[in-house]
């Protein structure tokens, strides 16, 4: 090789070497150094005390009780970092119950029940689990729409290189599933924050898996539904879902987010179960608060609605 050559090809490796000085910094990665501390060596009882851990890598120091608040960061900032990392500009965050199935599913336990409550006409619990399978067939209807909903807002705002409106839920069975369901039906991102319980829950497979999230704080999860969320879609529920409907009910109430869509899907059902007209009578709301909640009965209505909102074209 020539000395020119030479120097020009010593030059692009000294301008690489510095871009790659200025990006990264002169310090050693620390998975660099995880890497290497596994390596076979000189073993010691000092080198095999878990206090000579490093503190990032030692599992046992990070679960101690006073190293809560650094959890508590800890699952803050993965969701945020890999949302960031995957391009989500916003949400629509769905709530709804777990327990309302897929009408195939729906109709499936209702033939059971029906057998059942022939064979044993006499059963009282037999008649009770009828009645019961009735009416998830009735409110299956509320897991198409679901689905349906999640398909209309995926087709209309995601694309290549767009992630507005990304469907976002609790990463679960019932209407959970139904929304990551749509978004998955037309090839889209949607977003899942499961969350550990006593009763053990798998996502369901129609999340994106690079967004599938997992919360060992309640607190947290809340957070991450609100955050990035320009409409909160509300299906039939019970205790989880009444408690994310009101937790952001309260936050708009008091100014601490602004203003966005809260779209109660099922007005009979709603209206039943909550009694906004008897809060308001007391005196324990004022009038205007009930204009915070819509009632919607189809997916068209509540993407319009949205549309309208945020003066999107449909």
């Amino acid at each position: 090789m020539d000395t020119e050559a030479w120097l020009s090809g010593g030059a692009r490796r000294s301008f690489f070497m510095r871009k790659t000085f200025r990006k990264l910094g002169p310090f050693v990665s620390a998975r660099r150094e995880v890497s290497e501390s596994g390596l076979p060596g000189a073993s010691s009882a000092q080198t095999a005390s878990p206090s000579y851990r490093l503190a990032f890598e030692d599992v046992d120091f990070l679960l101690r009780q006073d190293l809560r608040p650094i959890r508590l960061q800890l699952e803050l900032l993965k969701p945020e970092l890999l949302q960031q990392q995957h391009g989500i500009k916003s949400t629509v965050a769905v709530f709804g119950s777990a327990r309302i199935p897929s009408p195939e599913r729906a109709q499936s336990v209702l033939g059971l029940a029906e057998e059942e409550a022939r064979n044993r006409p006499k059963d009282r619990q037999a008649a009770r689990r009828l009645a019961v399978a009735r009416r998830m067939v009735a409110n299956s209807r509320y897991y198409e729409e679901a689905r349906r909903f999640a398909r209309i807002v995926t087709s209309t705002c995601a694309g290549e290189h767009v992630c507005d409106f990304v469907v976002k839920t609790g990463g679960g069975p019932g209407i959970m599933e139904a929304a990551n369901r749509g978004a998955d039906d037309i090839g889209g991102k949607s977003i899942g924050l499961n969350i550990v319980l006593p009763m053990e829950q798998e996502p369901n497979s129609y999340i994106t898996p690079d967004l599938c999230f997992r919360f060992h704080y309640f607190a947290i999860r809340k957070m991450h539904f609100l955050t990035r969320s320009k409409a909160l879609v509300v299906f039939p529920g019970g205790f989880g879902t009444l408690d994310e409907l009101f937790e952001a009910a309260t936050l708009i109430q008091t100014g601490k987010i602004e203003p966005i869509p809260i779209l109660l899907f099922g007005r009979e059902y709603w209206e039943r179960v909550i009694n906004i007209d008897a809060m308001i009578n007391e005196g324990m709301v004022a009038p205007e608060d009930k204009s915070i909640f819509t009632f919607v009965e189809t997916a068209e209505e509540a993407w319009n609605y949205i549309a309208d909102f945020y003066r999107l074209p449909k």
